[in-house]
């Protein structure tokens, strides 16, 4: 990939769950460019050499783990021959909405089904005349509730489900709309709508909850080893997850642990705190190395992680905070509370309440980065890459693949 063509890509991810809210796949969205948003040219696609060449330079297949990316193709993108080097086993190609199906279309998309290609079809609302055949051709139809009414995704889903295609409802807002198109049939649903929020009044941690963050008051307060250890004796299925965490490919350790006080003596204390942030999301949870909320909340906390050490080579504080930060900002998902209520107890210093609270200082412009980078919004994304200079897209697009292959070494040990 060339300087300018590198420097020039945004790399966006968009969740796809199954019927069970375990992650399937994601959406991966190639966007061109500039540190200049009033230079941005929003919705046009990367070009298929780029795409091509930002699999093999950047990671991505790597990234994915055991999940396929969704790629958008245009026309110009379908008849390149670049297309066909991608990982055909590692992809989906979303063919989009604008995409006329003459003869040479479905020829092609004949040929590359042929070739092992899975074939999507993007953005449908309607069933147009003139696209039977190309949607006998794909196995996922993918189609945006935004602007449909709940009578009209009805009877557009009476129509397609005799075909016999997955069926996929992008742009999923919330859980409610979940609950919805899982109840007309929908497989497959694409959205963060898992990790919004839902505040409810007086709600309280569970016990296990409760447990691991007076474990990390503990920690944060530096406390001795034996009251912390103290602290995890009457739960041994957190200590069981914690090794089994601490153990997992994404620690680099190359000694097995065998204890929490072992834990301590060889990760070290900043460590056995990531650990520990990490399992409140693992604690409880039954999707195992599909959990979405863990994926998301270990890729947004090693991404920040990793952004922090770019802005700030050494030191090694500032890295730690900006991981904290990543991974707390989720928690008003995992245990609806708001995020006041959960930081109140912690005793974080100023610098990550205020990122957390408040969306302020350098933390709070790194997360600001890191939420943007995950929905792939080109304008907000270039924004909120200028509000911290010494950062490219090149570097931004490097640490988010680094930080998903990370997560997924992490939740691959996670027991299903």
């Amino acid at each position: 990939m060339s300087e300018t063509a590198a420097d020039q890509l945004f790399l966006g991810r968009q969740p796809i769950l199954d019927r069970d809210q375990r992650l399937y796949a994601y959406e991966l969205l190639f966007r061109n460019g500039s540190r200049n948003a009033a230079d941005v040219t929003c919705g046009v696609h990367a070009t298929a050499t780029v795409i091509a060449n930002a699999f093999s330079e950047l990671g991505v297949e790597a990234a994915l783990g055991n999940h396929r990316g969704f790629i958008n193709v245009d026309e110009h993108f379908l008849f390149s021959d670049m297309l066909e080097l991608l990982p055909r086993h590692a992809v989906v190609l979303e063919i989009l909405e604008t995409v006329p199906p003459t003869p040479a279309v479905i020829e092609r998309c004949i040929a590359l089904k042929a070739a092992g290609f899975t074939l999507a079809l993007d953005d449908v609302i309607q069933l147009q005349p003139g696209f039977a055949e190309l949607l006998s051709l794909v196995e996922i139809v993918k189609v945006d509730i935004q602007p449909l009414s709940r009578v009209q995704l009805m009877q557009l889903v009476m129509k397609l489900k005799p075909m016999g295609k997955q069926l996929l409802a992008e742009k999923v807002d919330s859980r409610e709309q979940m609950e919805q198109c899982l109840k007309l049939g929908f497989t497959l649903f694409q959205g963060y709508y898992f990790a919004k929020p839902t505040i409810i009044s007086g709600k309280k941690l569970d016990h296990s909850q409760l447990s691991l963050m007076k474990l990390m008051g503990l920690l944060l307060a530096d406390a001795a080893t034996a009251e912390i250890e103290a602290a995890l004796k009457p739960e041994p299925g957190l200590t069981i997850n914690l090794l089994r965490m601490t153990n997992s490919v994404g620690a680099g350790c190359s000694e097995k642990i065998t204890s929490l006080s072992h834990a301590i003596t060889v990760l070290g204390r900043r460590q056995l705190q990531r650990w520990l942030q990490l399992l409140v999301f693992a604690s409880g949870n039954q999707n195992g190395s599909c959990n979405p909320l863990l994926l998301l909340a270990a890729t947004r906390g090693r991404l920040m992680e990793l952004l922090a050490a770019e802005l700030r080579p050494g030191e090694g504080a500032f890295a730690d905070q900006a991981f904290m930060v990543g991974i707390m900002s989720l928690m008003p998902a995992l245990v609806g509370l708001g995020i006041n209520d959960i930081v109140a107890p912690l005793g974080l210093t100023a610098d990550v309440r205020d990122a957390l609270c408040e969306g302020t200082g350098p933390l709070g412009a790194l997360l600001g980065l890191a939420e943007n980078s995950e929905n792939g919004d080109i304008f907000r994304l270039t924004a909120a890459l200028a509000e911290l200079p010494g950062l490219s897209a090149k570097a931004l697009n490097r640490t988010q693949t680094q930080a998903l292959q990370w997560a997924n070494s992490i939740a691959q040990e996670q027991p299903a």
